[in-house]
């Protein structure tokens, strides 16, 4: 039998908290979620002036790429890529870039998801978060 981690209350907040700076920092309104392995929501943030649609965003991107263990941005490139046939896939909605794994020792252990901005600021804003978890 293995043993592998999971995100605590502690990490969420922790991811939360990293990401509303960052956004903040460049006076972005996103919504921010966080999921666990599994795609479940753990938090969703909808920072003043966010559009409601990016409230769903944020959890589908989130969803994506912690079923998918990577980045939302490669399904977005799978399709881009012409592999249209990847749109019917099930369970998987948010194949935009703004979305990244949460790793460790090889392990997903959730995902943060963001919508709002740019695709590339809402996976910089991801990003933010993961990293303020030092892993």
């Amino acid at each position: 039998m293995k043993s592998r981690s999971s995100l605590e209350f502690s990490d969420v907040v922790k991811i939360a908290t990293a990401a509303q700076a960052e956004a903040h920092s460049k006076a972005w309104a996103v919504t921010i979620a966080i999921v666990d392995d599994g795609g479940h929501l753990l938090h969703l943030q909808r920072l003043d002036g966010a559009a409601p649609l990016s409230a769903s965003m944020a959890a589908a991107k989130a969803r994506t790429s912690a079923l998918g263990r990577r980045d939302s941005a490669v399904y977005e490139d799978i399709i881009n890529g012409g592999r249209h046939a990847f749109l019917s896939a099930p369970l998987v909605e948010g194949m935009l870039e703004g979305a990244v794994p949460i790793m460790h020792q090889g392990h997903c252990l959730g995902a943060v998801g963001v919508s709002g901005v740019k695709s590339s600021e809402d996976a910089q804003v991801a990003r933010a978060g993961v990293a303020a978890l030092g892993l």
